[in-house]
């Protein structure tokens, strides 16, 4: 019998628990740290602290945190019931705020329901296929930039050339290049946004001096004064860079972004796409570099392409789309999202009441045996088409989230991160010792703290 299966019979009182007591009705207490409960065992290993909790709880485990006895969600069939949210239960917002909601407020991930909906309609007219088309036709310029000053080194810290590459790309795609910003206000507001999304690990919260919470605050000042001072040019004309499409897009019925709404979507689109897309890169970079043979396959897949790739041809780089998709499986960028109840709910047999902070830990499920072969083993060929493991099960594979609140970007994304790969494959080789393995700071969204150092040799 799987984990699962016997999950769900000791939820129904039937087959053998192996020793373990079955799955209360209702939601334990857990033991911890006074008041922090267990922030400091998931900052240092997440993986591990939600094995322990399924091991010892099951797929609805007491996740204390801060003063909040809370929730933690494991397993595709935990996951998906929150993801799903059948009887609007969850909620992003009161969840998203606790952490980040003064620094990303009113963000798409951060509303919820009808008001959610109605955003999410208009912002989808900035991801259809033509202007994805356009994006991708934008981005190798920036990307050929980017890189020309990459020197080969034998210990090239590759993460943040990569978050100062995608930033570049941002301030093109998503701002029309900045014409008349300085590099060193393009640092600034690098700075800025990753004070933002830092300020998630915050114990202070409140606007106060040296707290992650008080630089969180003067880097959303940065940010917005950063975009109003572009508004009103973009407004005035219409280009074909995201930040102009957000001032021009308009539904059938008619309904259009406020310059609030613009500015709030910004912040957090920008953020969203630079960070996550530098962290998934990063895997990449450090999985090839361990595994010289898929280098070389990707490579030649690269090498029969020109250097600047119609969207068509990025899609059809079906060996890099593999390897993508098994970075996003060992090392998801968003590895849990949050969620808040607003009434109470049950989830796999266990009631969860209103008002219960919950953690849907999308990690774990990309670890599990029963979905995964060798699932701590890199091996993009379990993407493949004749083998799909990703199919085992719905919410097996989830680095996009799920639901009404899957991620708006992930084609772009897609597109953006096969680009960059796609240079740096025809002009690099590149490689990372077999035993390397980063040391991540689960803070916030995790990145290797060293910089994952790479050798770098140009072609």
């Amino acid at each position: 019998m799987t984990v699962q299966a016997t999950r769900a019979a000791e939820i129904s009182g039937e087959g053998d628990s192996g020793g373990r007591a079955p799955i209360p009705a209702v939601l334990p207490a857990d033991r911890g740290l006074p008041w922090l409960g267990r922030v400091f065992e998931y900052a240092k290993d997440p993986v591990t602290l939600m094995r322990h909790q399924w091991d010892t709880y099951g797929p609805v485990a007491p996740f204390n945190a801060t003063g909040n006895l809370g929730a933690m969600l494991l397993g595709p069939d935990a996951c998906g019931e929150a993801l799903q949210n059948r009887d609007k239960a969850f909620a992003n917002g009161p969840a998203w705020s606790r952490l980040v909601g003064p620094f990303f407020n009113r963000g798409l991930m951060l509303l919820d329901f009808e008001e959610h909906h109605a955003q999410r309609r208009i912002m989808q007219e900035a991801f259809t296929r033509p202007r994805l088309d356009a994006y991708t036709r934008r981005m190798h310029p920036a990307i050929a930039r980017g890189i020309c000053g990459w020197d080969a080194a034998s210990r090239f810290k590759s993460y943040w050339r990569l978050k100062q590459l995608t930033l570049d790309i941002a301030a093109d795609i998503f701002m029309g290049g900045a014409a008349d910003t300085s590099r060193a206000e393009m640092d600034r507001v690098n700075r800025a946004f990753i004070d933002c999304v830092q300020a998630a690990a915050g114990i202070v919260r409140a606007d106060v001096p040296l707290t992650r919470w008080g630089r969180a605050y003067k880097g959303r000042v940065v940010l917005e004064d950063f975009l109003r001072h572009y508004l009103p040019a973009k407004r005035a004309e219409q280009t074909d860079d995201i930040f102009s499409v957000l001032c021009h897009i308009e539904t059938d019925d008619g309904e259009r972004f406020t310059d609030e709404d613009v500015v709030n979507h910004m912040v957090f689109l920008m953020m969203a796409a630079h960070d996550t897309s530098t962290n998934t890169a990063t895997a990449m970079l450090q999985f090839l570099g361990q595994h010289p043979a898929w280098q070389e396959r990707c490579r030649a897949e690269s090498q029969a392409l020109g250097d600047e790739p119609s969207m068509e041809e990025l899609e059809g780089l079906e060996s890099l789309d593999l390897v993508m998709r098994e970075a996003l499986r060992l090392r998801p960028p968003v590895p849990v999202v949050v969620r808040h109840t607003v009434k109470e709910t049950v989830v796999q047999g266990v009631e969860i009441p209103a008002g219960t902070e919950v953690v849907v830990a999308l990690q774990f499920s990309h670890t599990l045996e029963q979905y995964w072969t060798n699932p701590n083993v890199f091996d993009p060929g379990r993407f493949s088409a004749d083998r799909r493991e990703d199919r085992s099960h719905r919410f097996a594979w989830t680095p996009f989230g799920g639901g009404v609140h899957k991620c708006i970007g992930l084609y772009f994304a897609g597109l953006e991160i096969k680009a960059i790969l796609h240079r740096l494959l025809r002009d690099y080789h590149w490689s990372v010792p077999p035993g390397y393995r980063p040391p991540l700071d689960n803070h916030s969204l995790p990145f290797p703290k060293d910089g994952q150092p790479i050798t770098l040799v140009r072609n």
